[in-house]
C-alpha cells in the first residue's frame, strides 16, 4: 500500500543512515576524493536495484503467495516446505542487523555527545531510547511514513550546509584553507579520485570500494519497501525519485568533506571523541548557524537531519529483525497456530534485545561508523545478494542452491573480516580486498553448481517463474 514517494524515499532513507551524514563526509575530510568510489559503487547499485529488482521482485512476492517479508518470499519462491530457508535467513537477518543497528545507535551517540558535549555512553543512551521508544509507538507503515520525512529533511540539510559554506568562504578562500589545511603541494591529490590518502589506489582498493554497489541486491530493509508499492504505476515514480535522490545525496556527502576540510580550518579532526573527522558535518552546522550565520534554531532543524538519516536506519532494522524473530522464526518454525496478540509480544521482546545487544556493541566510544556498516553491509549482501539476483532470473535455481548460497555467502564474509589465518591478520587486512566482493563470487558460484548438480526446480515453480517473467500476475 506504499504511495511512490513514500516507498522512494523510505527506501533510501533508511539505507544510507548516518553514514550517509558522518562516515562518508568523515572518510573524504581524512583521505580525500578518492574515497568517493564507495559512492560511485553504491550509486550504480542502487539503480540496477530499482531497475532490474524492484518490479520483478514485487510481482514475484504476488505470485509467489503473497509473501510480506523477505524470508517468506524465500520459502515461497523455493517451494520450501521443510522451511529451511526460512529458519536460514531470519539468523542471518538477526546476526548481521545487530551489527548494522549498533553502527546507528553509535551515530546517535556521536552526534548528541557532540552537540550537547556531554559523555558518550550518556548520550549513546538517550540515543537508543528514544529510537526504541518511537519504533515500539508504530509499525511498519509509521516507520515508512517517518522516513519520508526524514528523507526529505536529510536532503535539504546536504543541499544547504556545503553550498552555505563555500559561499562565505568564496572560492578563492576555499582553495586557500583547503591548501593550508593539507599542505599545498598535497591538494591536487586530496582531490584526485585516483589518491588514497598519501599514495595512489591500487586496483583491489577500487574494486572493494565499487564492490559496495553489490550489496543491494540483498538487503531486506530495502527489498520490503519494493514488495510494498501499492502498484507497478507507483513503482516506475519511485524508481526516478529514488535514483535523483541518491545522486544528490552521495554528491552532497562527499562534498561536505571537501569543504568541510577548508570551511573548519584552523580545526583539524582527527580520528576520535568529539573531534573526530566523522563528526565534520555536525561542527560544519554548528559553525555556520552559531558564528557566520547566527540562527540557532536553523542550525538545530540540520543537526536534526542528521538524526533523521540515523532514526530511519535504525527503526527499518529494528522492525525487520523484530518480524523475522515473531513472523518467520516464532510463527513459521516454533508455533504455526500463534495468535496475533502472541505475535505481537514476541516482537516487541525482539526488538528489546536487539536493541540492548546493539546497544551493548556501540559502548565503545572509539567504534567506527563505517567499520561497523561495512561488516553489516557485506554479510547481508554475500548472504542474500545472489540468491536474490538468481531467483528472479535464472528458473534453474531449486532450493538446494539457494541454501548453498545463503550459508556460503555469510561464512565467507565471518572468515573473511574475522578470523586471523594469515600471520595474525585476516584475509581481509592481508589482501584490501572487501569481503563483500568475495563472499558475493562463493555464493553465486556454489549457486549456480549446486543447483545444476541436484534435481531441477518441479513444474509448478517453472511456472511461476514464467508467470513472472511475462508479467502474468496481478498488478
Amino acid at each position: 500500500g506504499l504511495s511512490g514517494w513514500v516507498a522512494a524515499l523510505s527506501a533510501q532513507a533508511s539505507d544510507m543512515s548516518g553514514w550517509l551524514l558522518m562516515g562518508l563526509p568523515g572518510a573524504v575530510y581524512a583521505l580525500g576524493t578518492g574515497q568517493a568510489w564507495i559512492a560511485v559503487g553504491l550509486f550504480l547499485g542502487t539503480v540496477f536495484n530499482w531497475l532490474c529488482i524492484s518490479r520483478r521482485l514485487r510481482r514475484y512476492t504476488i505470485r509467489a503467495n503473497n509473501a510480506i517479508t523477505f524470508p517468506e518470499y524465500m520459502e515461497n519462491r523455493f517451494h520450501d516446505k521443510k522451511q529451511i530457508l526460512l529458519l536460514i535467513s531470519s539468523i542471518v537477518i538477526v546476526i548481521f542487523f545487530l551489527v548494522y543497528t549498533a553502527s546507528a545507535l553509535a551515530a546517535g551517540g556521536k552526534l548528541f555527545a557532540s552537540v550537547f558535549h556531554m559523555d558518550y555512553r550518556i548520550a549513546l543512551t538517550i540515543g537508543a531510547v528514544v529510537i526504541l521508544a518511537y519504533t515500539f509507538m508504530g509499525g511498519f507503515l509509521a516507520v515508512c511514513a517517518t522516513d519520508f520525512v526524514q528523507g526529505m529533511m536529510m536532503l535539504v540539510a546536504l543541499l544547504v550546509v556545503p553550498i552555505g559554506a563555500y559561499i562565505l568562504m568564496s572560492p578563492d578562500g576555499f582553495m586557500a584553507n583547503l591548501s593550508a589545511s593539507i599542505a599545498p603541494q598535497a591538494t591536487d591529490g586530496f582531490l584526485s579520485m585516483i589518491r588514497n590518502g598519501d599514495r595512489n589506489y591500487s586496483a583491489v582498493e577500487i574494486i572493494s570500494q565499487l564492490g559496495w554497489g553489490l550489496g543491494y541486491c540483498g538487503m531486506p530493509h530495502i527489498l520490503t519497501r519494493f514488495m510494498a508499492v501499492r502498484s507497478e504505476k507507483e513503482l516506475k515514480k519511485s524508481k526516478v525519485i529514488a535514483i535523483i535522490w541518491v545522486a544528490i545525496s552521495l554528491g552532497m556527502a562527499v562534498i561536505i568533506g571537501i569543504v568541510g576540510r577548508a570551511y573548519l580550518f584552523p580545526t583539524l579532526l582527527g580520528t576520535s571523541g568529539a573531534d573526530s573527522s566523522e563528526n565534520v558535518f555536525i561542527l560544519m552546522i554548528t559553525k555556520l548557524f552559531t558564528e557566520d550565520v547566527p540562527i540557532p534554531f536553523i542550525g538545530g532543524i540540520f543537526l536534526c537531519g542528521i538524526l533523521a538519516a540515523i532514526m530511519s536506519t535504525a527503526d527499518s532494522q529494528l522492525l525487520i529483525t523484530a518480524s523475522s524473530a515473531s513472523k518467520d522464526l516464532y510463527q513459521g518454525v516454533i508455533n504455526k497456530k500463534a495468535s496475533d496478540k502472541k505475535m505481537m509480544t514476541i516482537s516487541r521482546i525482539t526488538v528489546i534485545v536487539v536493541a540492548v545487544l546493539a546497544y551493548i556493541i556501540a559502548l565503545d566510544p572509539e567504534s567506527s561508523i563505517m567499520d561497523l556498516v561495512s561488516n553489516a553491509w557485506a554479510g547481508l549482501g554475500a548472504a542474500f545478494g545472489p540468491t536474490v539476483l538468481l531467483s528472479l532470473f535464472w528458473k534453474r535455481t531449486n532450493l538446494a542452491g539457494a541454501v548453498a548460497g545463503i550459508i556460503s555467502g555469510g561464512l565467507t564474509v565471518i572468515i573473511w573480516d574475522y578470523i586471523p589465518l594469515v600471520g595474525g591478520e585476516t584475509l581481509g587486512t592481508a589482501t584490501g580486498l572487501y569481503s563483500l566482493v568475495v563472499g558475493f563470487a562463493v555464493s553465486l558460484i556454489l549457486i549456480a553448481v549446486v543447483s545444476l548438480c541436484t534435481k531441477e526446480p518441479d513444474a509448478q515453480m517453472i511456472q511461476e517463474f514464467e508467470d513472472v517473467a511475462a508479467g502474468r500476475v496481478e498488478k
